[in-house]
């Protein structure tokens, strides 16, 4: 598996009084073994076509004849993810790619009037076929996110960082203020939410405090983020990021500790295992690994594999691995879903406790 160039901390004999900080950290942590979790998902990108232009960014495609993920392709990769054991399918898509001109008419011809439509309907199919969905739209309004809610178990956004950035400059969409609005929305709504943090796409320290301590607050106030990932930044060919240093491993080490220090403690931490060195990370905080999926690719990082869910094991160490749906447990318990998902929750409950019990 190819990951971003990333570096082990230094022996304890060349350390620095921070580097052995953060040594003395992961050693507590690791003294303080517990639950690693992960989701077993499918990636559906309903469309690459994007109003933003970030300067990292390769998932955003121009308009062209293909550019909507056809239907029958969206449900024969749900019945195979059914078949592979997958409960969540992830739907994801370009923000707002209406707003590009000649991309109307391809959703029309699917005989839909707009990209949520697309969405809402694919999401009935997922729920027929047994995933349950999770929707990462980018931005929406207060309804757009009430009626999307009927369809969807959870729900996501990226926060990236509070920072104005150069990399943000031609993305409406990328505005620090925009994007904790949407946020503040879905907690009114109980959604319950996926957000995160970008790392090293030109924020600073400072930057990174200031992200995670709206996230607390925006929790605080509505009890509505499930899970923070703390992302890193991988640089791609074409882009005008190309040759911007990625963030190394002390470096995200640090932002999961700044994490843990200010997030609820009931908010899970989480990486993406295909980007980073998760068993070297794990021990700073680290207690969740995302989505990952046995079906499908990485769509918005598509020169990093994901693990195989058998490797994972080996990533977390000494840790439990438990398998999760993409709505969290206490959301479960709140009722922050759909009535209709009830059956479906409950049935994929059971099979992820079978599973467990057979392979534990």
């Amino acid at each position: 598996m190819k990951l971003c160039p990333l570096f082990h901390v230094q022996s304890i004999y060349k350390s620095s009084p921070f580097d052995l900080l953060i040594l003395f950290l992961a050693d507590t942590y690791s003294m303080q073994n517990g639950v690693i979790t992960f989701s077993r998902n499918a990636f559906f990108p309903l469309t690459n076509v994007c109003r933003n232009d970030c300067g990292y960014c390769i998932f955003k495609t121009a308009v062209h004849d293909s550019c909507v993920m056809a239907p029958a392709q969206v449900e024969k990769t749900l019945e195979v993810s059914a078949a592979m054991g997958c409960t969540e399918a992830l739907f994801t898509f370009g923000e707002k790619p209406e707003e590009e001109p000649g991309f109307s008419p391809f959703v029309r011809r699917l005989g839909y009037n707009t990209i949520l439509d697309y969405c809402y309907a694919m999401c009935e199919r997922a729920i027929d076929v047994g995933l349950l969905p999770h929707t990462n739209a980018g931005i929406l309004t207060y309804d757009e996110l009430s009626w999307l809610k009927e369809v969807n178990a959870s729900m996501g956004l990226m926060l990236e960082t509070t920072a104005e950035i150069p990399a943000h400059a031609r993305s409406p969409g990328k505005k620090p203020e925009v994007r904790i609005a949407m946020m503040e929305d879905a907690g009114k709504l109980q959604i319950p939410f996926t957000t995160g943090l970008l790392i090293g796409i030109g924020e600073g320290e400072s930057d990174r405090e200031d992200s995670l301590r709206v996230i607390a607050d925006l929790h605080r106030r509505f009890g509505h983020i499930q899970e923070v990932i703390i992302q890193n930044f991988c640089p791609k060919e074409g882009t005008a990021m190309a040759g911007v240093t990625p963030p190394v491993t002390d470096e995200i080490a640090q932002v999961i500790q700044m994490a843990r220090e200010i997030l609820p403690d009931d908010i899970a931490v989480q990486i993406p295992p295909n980007l980073a060195d998760a068993a070297e990370l794990i021990p700073f905080g680290v207690n969740d690994l995302g989505g990952v999926s046995p079906v499908t690719i990485d769509y918005v990082n598509p020169e990093h594999a994901w693990p195989q869910i058998q490797e994972l094991q080996d990533l977390v160490g000494e840790n439990a691995l438990k398998e999760r749906l993409c709505i969290y447990s206490q959301y479960v318990e709140k009722g922050w879903y759909p009535k209709k998902l009830q059956p479906l929750i409950t049935h994929l409950t059971q099979e992820i406790n079978t599973r467990t019990n057979v392979t534990g």
